[in-house]
């Protein structure tokens, strides 16, 4: 490696936006479906190229099939690992399998059917073939393990989460109901590759007609149960009786099918603004680097949402499995996601006296550390973990996480009486819960916004991106704090450096530095040449530019360290 600096930032959030961001999406940038899902059936991924192999990452295995990393093998190669995976861990209850609304996802449905039929696997499925809300999922595999100890249910949920209509994704949950951990997918991950690498050979598979058929395909309700459950989670009739008018936008996603009846059960004024559901998401507006993506934090891909503000107390958006929220307020527009933690988290710990004293705030390493002053004023522990809300699974289960939540708006939290919900993201009652803090407090969300930050400090925050090698990218995972040899950032001493989470010492996979009014924390991109730099500063913008432009030189001379 040379002793030249890094590049430059590219762009990123913090850039210049596309041209058309925020602007309807032109009819020459939607995907070609029927091409897609022909790439899916007949193109060969070759497992000896790394990016045509099976890869999970923090949210399974990702890809398109126009570029050879999601085809028909390898969800056949993941869905038979997944298969033995159960039989040497024990796992004989039924599989949920759910899907959204990407394109790649029915076929990827129709794959993954086959082989678990064919397997004898007890399958689940929706019993209107509609799309599964990963915290449905997630939902549906802890209702089902409440009480037992065996024959214990786990699931599948086919969905790349909020990546353009090209993509496809893949997700494993074990029995704890959320994001499977480094071990069970590290196993999955390794048992689907060595299938690939012999062509498959020994994948087990019957014809789509006979598995639908198959006596262990059995429907399932995921709605009503989820719906009904609602009602130990949030203050629905304070939300009935403040008479809100609430505005929702699934985004074409797989919530779509939930909010009526959320509004029939519950007697509230929920108008869907959007009840397209469109491969293609041709309705989309264009996100801020001129892709087509179903980012509900993001102000370019919200924007119709946004424009409608003015006609609601509160609205409210969802990404394509439901899984991350977004939240439009007729004060604040759309709330940054770090914004709306900080009023949940005050909220709920205020208002949830079922909770144990003990229960912790649970956060990521790169969320804002105003949680951590709305924690301290509360008198909460807070539990700060990596990127990946795998994190916050055992302590969603047993209870001593309250809330779990990531910059990238996604969290859950606890039921009323302290007992567990989902240890998956859930987008949905993210939404809710904003109405009903809207409801009990009479305020707009924006404007308790500003009331925590009168009182803990307005913080600045901003990710943006460095390129870098591969070589680069690795080298940055491995970075220990004594490769850090800089004593103070933008001017203050530095207090910590941190290479693992203060939570459970688990790797960050990467470095964070923090003073008493600033941070950054530098982490690889998993997909691209880059890696993203987190900053926050509780003084100016002022500051967090020199925080940004030291972090670039703090990153570079660690990496160069390591080098040498």
């Amino acid at each position: 490696m040379s002793d030249k600096p890094l590049p430059s930032p590219l762009p990123s959030s913090s850039a210049a936006p596309s041209p058309l961001a925020g602007l309807p999406a032109p009819r020459s940038m939607l995907v070609n479906v029927p091409r897609l899902v022909t790439s899916y059936f007949t193109t060969t991924p070759d497992p000896a190229v790394p990016a045509e192999r099976v890869a999970f990452g923090t949210s399974g295995h990702r890809g398109s099939s126009l570029t050879g990393s999601f085809q028909e093998a390898h969800i056949l190669a993941i869905t038979q690992a997944i298969v033995a995976y159960r039989a040497q861990a024990g796992i004989d209850g039924p599989l949920f399998l759910g899907k959204d609304t990407h394109a790649l996802s029915e076929p990827a449905f129709a794959s993954a059917l086959e082989v678990l039929a064919a397997s004898g696997v007890e399958t689940r499925v929706d019993s209107q073939d509609g799309y599964t809300p990963t915290p449905a999922l997630s939902h549906a595999i802890l209702r089902y393990n409440r009480g037992r100890t065996t024959h214990l249910a786990d699931g599948i949920v086919i969905t790349p989460s909020h990546n353009p209509p090209e993509d496809g994704g893949f997700k494993y949950n074990p029995p704890n109901g959320g994001p499977a951990d480094s071990d069970v997918t590290g196993w999955v991950e390794r048992s689907a590759n060595e299938l690939l690498a012999i062509g498959n050979r020994g994948i087990r598979r019957i014809p789509l007609a006979r598995a639908r058929r198959a006596a262990c395909v059995q429907p399932y309700d995921f709605v009503s149960p989820y719906v009904d459950d609602l009602a130990n989670m949030i203050d629905l009739p304070a939300i009935h009786a403040a008479g809100l008018k609430i505005g929702c936008d699934p985004m074409g996603g797989a919530g779509i099918a939930y909010w009526q009846p959320i509004a029939e059960r519950f007697g509230i004024d929920i108008e869907v603004v959007n009840d397209v559901v469109d491969p293609t998401f041709g309705f989309m507006t264009v996100d801020g680097d001129g892709k087509i993506r179903m980012d509900c934090s993001s102000p370019f891909a919200m924007a119709r949402l946004i424009g409608l503000k003015d006609r609601f107390s509160i609205a409210f958006g969802n990404d394509a499995d439901a899984d991350r929220h977004g939240i439009v307020t007729p004060a604040a527009g759309l709330m940054n996601p770090n914004h709306y933690l900080s009023v949940a988290i005050d909220y709920l710990f205020r208002n949830r006296p079922g909770w144990s004293n003990g229960a912790a705030v649970g956060k990521t390493m790169v969320s804002s550390s105003l949680i951590n002053r709305v924690a301290a004023r509360l008198g909460r522990r807070v539990a700060e973990v990596p990127v990946g809300f795998k994190y916050f699974v055992a302590g969603l289960l047993d209870g001593s996480y309250g809330f779990g939540g990531e910059e990238s708006a996604g969290a859950s939290f606890l039921r009323r009486d302290g007992a567990v919900w989902t240890t998956d993201k859930d987008g949905l009652v993210m939404n809710l819960l904003a109405a009903e803090i809207t409801a009990r407090t009479g305020q707009d969300l924006g404007d308790l916004y500003r009331q925590l930050t009168a009182a803990l400090g307005n913080p600045v925050y901003e990710r943006t991106d460095v390129a870098a090698t591969p070589a680069e990218k690795t080298a940055l995972k491995k970075l220990a704090p004594s490769d850090v040899p800089a004593s103070e950032l933008a001017g203050e001493p530095i207090l910590e450096k941190l290479t693992a989470s203060p939570e459970g010492a688990a790797p960050l996979g990467g470095l964070k530095v923090v003073t008493a009014n600033g941070w950054f924390a530098a982490r690889p991109s998993g997909t691209e040449d880059k890696y993203k730099i987190y900053a926050e500063s509780f003084r100016d913008p002022e500051h967090l530019r020199r925080i940004q432009d030291e972090a670039r030189d703090i990153v570079a001379a660690a990496l160069r360290g390591r080098a040498r």
